[in-house]
């Protein structure tokens, strides 16, 4: 096995051990479809289409992942969220 493929794997397995979590949204009688659609455009970089279905999957379902990925960028994302009147909780 040459170095470069030896070097290839390590990278995978280096990939396969990060943690992933989650900002899960929940559903409330408070706020708005257009304040939550806002919301998520500005905070989780979400499309206006991503928005939209995640706001009617919050809307049906009582709660929706909004965002994946490492704990440290979800963390403020997640604040922020809270500082706008939603409810969501970082797992």
């Amino acid at each position: 096995m040459g170095s470069k493929e030896k070097y290839s794997e390590e990278l995978l397995l280096e990939e396969v051990t990060v943690k992933q979590h989650e900002i899960v949204l929940f559903n409330d009688d408070v706020n708005t479809f257009d304040h939550v659609i806002d919301t998520l455009i500005s905070v989780c970089d979400h499309t206006p289409e991503q928005a939209e279905q995640c706001s009617l999957i919050v809307h049906y379902n009582g709660k929706c992942t909004v965002k994946t990925g490492e704990y440290v960028d979800l963390k403020p994302r997640c604040s922020k969220l809270l500082q706008a009147g939603l409810s969501a909780e970082l797992v």
